[in-house]
């Protein structure tokens, strides 16, 4: 686990711009049953965290057509709801950082760390946007 102070600015970095921060793993489950789309970001403390994925999530929020929800769960910090989190991205393997949308409770898109890894935090908002346009 990471201590509370390292990880507030990542933390922050999402919660800023209207990501609900998920700690359980009932929270995590209420999240993905809503109705609508929701987004949910595996935040991390990695160099593509913060370089690419957190970038590009919200840069992809800048589309006409976004997600009607937006939660988020760190990796190496709120274990049972990351763990829960990962059980609906199935068949996925975990990975931090990541990404995955669902659409009234089921996957519809993910972007899993190697998709994120080594690309422009744009490349990521555009993969994301176009998730968005075909199911938002």
């Amino acid at each position: 686990m990471y201590p509370a102070d390292l990880v507030k600015p990542m933390r922050e970095d999402l919660t800023q711009i209207g990501f609900e921060e998920l700690h359980t793993a009932d929270a995590v489950e209420q999240a993905i049953a809503k109705e609508g789309t929701t987004l949910v970001v595996v935040n991390s403390v990695c160099g593509c965290a913060a370089a690419n994925a957190r970038p590009g999530a919200k840069a992809s929020l800048g589309n006409a057509k976004k997600p009607d929800n937006l939660v988020t769960v760190f990796a190496g910090v709120d274990k049972e709801a990351t763990d829960k989190a990962r059980g609906f991205m199935v068949p996925f393997p975990p990975s931090s950082p990541s990404m995955a949308l669902f659409k009234d409770g089921e996957l519809v898109h993910m972007l899993e760390r190697h998709h994120i890894e080594g690309r422009p935090a744009e490349m990521i908002a555009e993969n994301l946007k176009d998730a968005y346009n075909e199911h938002c």
